[in-house]
């Protein structure tokens, strides 16, 4: 009997896939665990292996995005008919559920724009098509780079983001024209056509799923901020010493914040619990989300069990999953489970900012720069290092004593930070 094959749902907040590219084509003979297709989440970019023996009777959808549960492929005994069994599911020859329908228009891709969802580029020039990721193709295209000329790296030669940054090292400098004897003349200032006063870029998947999610928590959860300055004196002055101790690990500011956060966090659970609509949850397990900025948006690979690790290896674990975060391929699992969130802005010099809960967590700290100012301290006044935190709170979990309280302790943590090591 002929299988249905439908969209999966390959994260918790997947609401669609996109289908990247088909690794089988119709009339293929599948096994359990070959490789079907290519399916860009809202998060990241990831391999549908089949599950099921027979051969590839129909491909419903060749590329584009395509709801969760959508039919996109038809797999059963060679002859058998996959048109009846679509219409015995009360599903189109295109996918759809309903009576049958026209086939969906194809993608023209011309050289001067780029389909959003398509994983093979069309060459300039030639209609040679290219496997590139859609990332590596927006960046090919704002710095004006013929994808055909350049080498993938990816899976079955797939083009990359970082092939295209190879590929522009690699690139020769322009020549610098030599200067003209005379002043040429000023040319008349004209104004850019109509079409060319802005440009429209599709939405991602991610991006599509980040408004929706950051609408439903802001829209949905009553915020309350809470702000304190931290003197970070003494963490300035001992990092050095803690880098010596665990170099060739190199412990940042970050590094230092998530383990005082998962320490404050341990002292009051009240502040690491989940509104569940009928319920409160108290987390007994501590996992640290933080937050990494990326090409196209934000997302947040967690660290589990953030109070019981050193900072050397809460430094590898964040600098591995951001690399992974960076290069979409971090899995569904390291994204999921948090019960507190961190946001730093401070490397940007952004001294202070209020966060967005990031649901189903009651709280994210946003973290600001550690700025040198004036303080005064034993009656004289000193140049002091001062940093900035911001505590957004779902008002229905945590009130307004508790997000105090356990500010509190963070900063009692950060401005002894040999509490660390109780």
């Amino acid at each position: 009997m002929a299988e249905i094959i439908k969209m999966p749902r390959m994260s918790d907040t997947m609401e669609e896939g996109n289908i990247i590219a088909w690794h089988k084509k119709e009339g293929d003979k599948i096994a359990p665990g070959d490789l079907l297709a290519e399916i860009e989440t809202d998060k990241a970019t990831m391999d549908f292996e089949s599950l099921w023996e027979g051969h590839l009777l129909h491909i419903a959808v060749k590329e584009g995005a395509v709801p969760v549960e959508a039919v996109i492929a038809v797999i059963g005994g060679k002859d058998e008919d996959w048109k009846a069994a679509l219409q015995s599911a009360g599903v189109s020859s295109n996918g759809k559920t309903g009576p049958a329908e026209a086939p969906a228009a194809t993608v023209n891709v011309t050289k001067t724009e780029t389909a959003p969802v398509v994983a093979e580029a069309v060459a300039a020039g030639g209609g040679i098509r290219v496997k590139a990721s859609p990332l590596a193709k927006s960046v090919a295209k704002e710095a004006g780079v013929d994808i055909a000329q350049v080498q993938g790296s990816g899976d079955h030669g797939r083009i990359i983001k970082r092939d295209i940054e190879a590929f522009l090292e690699k690139a020769p400098a322009p020549a610098i024209a030599a200067p003209a004897a005379e002043m040429p003349a000023v040319p008349a200032f004209t104004f850019a056509g109509e079409g060319d006063a802005f440009e429209d870029k599709p939405i991602s998947q991610m991006r599509k799923t980040i408004a929706r999610r950051l609408a439903e928590s802001k829209f949905s959860a009553p915020h309350f901020y809470l702000t304190m300055e931290i003197n970070m004196d003494k963490v300035v002055e001992v990092r050095p010493k803690l880098n010596e101790l665990a170099a060739p690990v190199k412990i940042s500011f970050n590094d230092i914040v998530v383990k005082a956060a998962a320490a404050a966090l341990r002292k009051h659970p009240a502040v690491n619990t989940s509104w569940l609509g009928d319920k409160i949850r108290t987390n007994k397990h501590i996992n640290i989300g933080v937050a990494v900025a990326v090409d196209e948006g934000l997302l947040v690979p967690v660290i589990r069990h953030a109070d019981m690790k050193s900072l050397s290896h809460i430094n590898l674990e964040v600098r591995a999953l951001a690399e992974k975060a960076r290069n979409r391929k971090l899995q569904p699992e390291e994204m999921t489970g948090n019960t507190f969130t961190i946001s730093n802005l401070g490397m940007f010099g952004i001294e202070e900012f209020t966060g967005i809960i990031n649901t189903p967590d009651a709280c994210i700290l946003a973290v600001g720069a550690i700025v040198q100012k004036p303080i005064v301290r034993d009656g004289a006044i000193v140049v002091g290092n001062m940093m900035k935190v911001t505590l957004s709170c779902d008002h229905r979990v945590v009130d307004g004593a508790t997000g105090a309280q356990f500010l509190q302790t963070v900063k009692a943590i950060l401005e002894e930070p040999i509490r660390l090591l109780v």
